[in-house]
């Protein structure tokens, strides 16, 4: 952390014993290998760092969403295995293999362009083939994806070190479509089987597990998981059940920059959408949207000062928002302020600040950029 960002009062404090907690306990409560999740800034939480932490934690693999994450995690130094889950552009295969990240593999055209990229490093390229067994995103459909097969363990310039697909609705552990994506991945996994053994060739890894599946389906553990933001201590959906018992790994804190009386029939913010029923007093946080905070809070998000709920008041700015302390409520420049976290047994979860933006708890995480100074601590 630079001196500049160490003086700025608003901060995102990354709790790395937790991190390495939960990567134990969904080791733990598998009993399978883990690809850690680390695209879009490691969930909000910072790349690099948590990357490195995790390697450093005994993670089997990363799985990042671009290649240039996957770059990012080579120049700093991260050695283990490392999958680019996103599409490929034929361009950008050269430096995948420069890198050694493996490449998802979504059709036969995208494998002859990672052959003809392997052949032209003369080495070979690392591939997970993607199936679709119903997200409709990316990958082949499980119905058709025998020509893929096929032409993937016939290659003569690519391993597949991989097959998988991604579940579309494992967050709600009642939803019936899980049950159907995993019986179209086990018939994928049957044909692999088949080609594996024609070819005298060993199986590649099978991955189907997201958080979701982590959390409440067994049956999709198969040979390694995939876990994104339960890695980071929160629930995908409403519907989801810690059955682990994790650890939250993120808290963001700022300061009170300002304190004010704000007089009966007064307004606050822009667009002057709130008035003071009664004189009140109203503080002043040096955070907003410009730092990933959603206006979607305006005038009913919460925060904690002094171990209390107080609601935000107004509409939340580009780089600050006011909070009601209310007539008697009490507090001084420069008190410390909770958004996410815990403050004198009091807390307010991510989830709730998304049930509150009406979101989830992913965008709330991943939209909290660079401009908010990180602090990773042990113990």
């Amino acid at each position: 952390m630079s001196d500049l960002a160490s003086q700025r009062p608003t901060r995102i404090r990354v709790d790395l014993d937790a991190l390495a907690h939960n990567l134990r306990a969904i080791r733990a409560h598998t009993g399978r290998p883990v690809m850690g999740i680390v695209k879009a800034n490691a969930y909000g939480h910072g790349l690099v760092p948590v990357a490195k932490h995790l390697e450093a934690s005994g993670v089997d693999q990363l799985g990042v969403a671009f290649v240039e994450e996957g770059i990012a995690l080579r120049r700093a130094g991260v050695r283990v295995p490392v999958l680019v889950m996103g599409g490929v552009y034929g361009r950008q295969l050269g430096d995948f293999i420069a890198n050694d990240l493996a490449i998802t593999v979504s059709s036969i055209d995208k494998l002859r362009l990672a052959e003809a990229a392997a052949e032209a490093a003369g080495r070979r390229a690392r591939v997970h083939l993607k199936i679709d067994t119903g997200m409709n995103r990316i990958g082949v459909q499980s119905e058709r994806c025998g020509p893929l097969l096929e032409a993937a363990f016939a290659s003569m310039h690519c391993d597949v070190d991989g097959v998988y697909s991604h579940l579309a609705c494992a967050d709600d552990p009642a939803h019936p479509m899980t049950a159907q994506q995993t019986a179209r991945f086990a018939a994928v996994c049957a044909d692999v089987e088949r080609i594996c053994a024609a070819r005298g060739r060993p199986r590649p890894l099978r991955h189907l597990a997201n958080s979701g599946g982590v959390l409440h389906f067994p049956e999709t553990w198969l040979d390694m998981v995939r876990p994104g933001i339960a890695l980071y201590g929160a629930m995908p959906d409403p519907a989801a059940r810690d059955t682990i018992g994790l650890k939250p790994v993120l808290s963001l804190s700022t300061r009170v920059v300002y304190f004010k009386v704000v007089r009966a029939g007064a307004t606050v913010s822009y667009g002057a959408t709130w008035t003071a029923a009664k004189d009140t007093r109203v503080i002043t946080l040096p955070i907003g949207y410009g730092d990933g905070w959603p206006r979607a809070l305006s005038s009913k998000g919460e925060v904690l000062v002094r171990g209390q709920r107080k609601r935000i008041v107004g509409r939340v700015c580009m780089d600050q928002f006011m909070v009601d302390l209310g007539p008697d409520g009490t507090a001084y420049n420069e008190d410390e302020v909770v958004l996410i976290g815990e403050q004198d047994g009091e807390r307010i979860s991510v989830e709730a600040v998304a049930d509150k933006a009406g979101t989830i708890p992913y965008e709330i995480l991943t939209g909290l950029n660079e401009r908010i100074p990180r602090e990773y601590v042990l113990g």
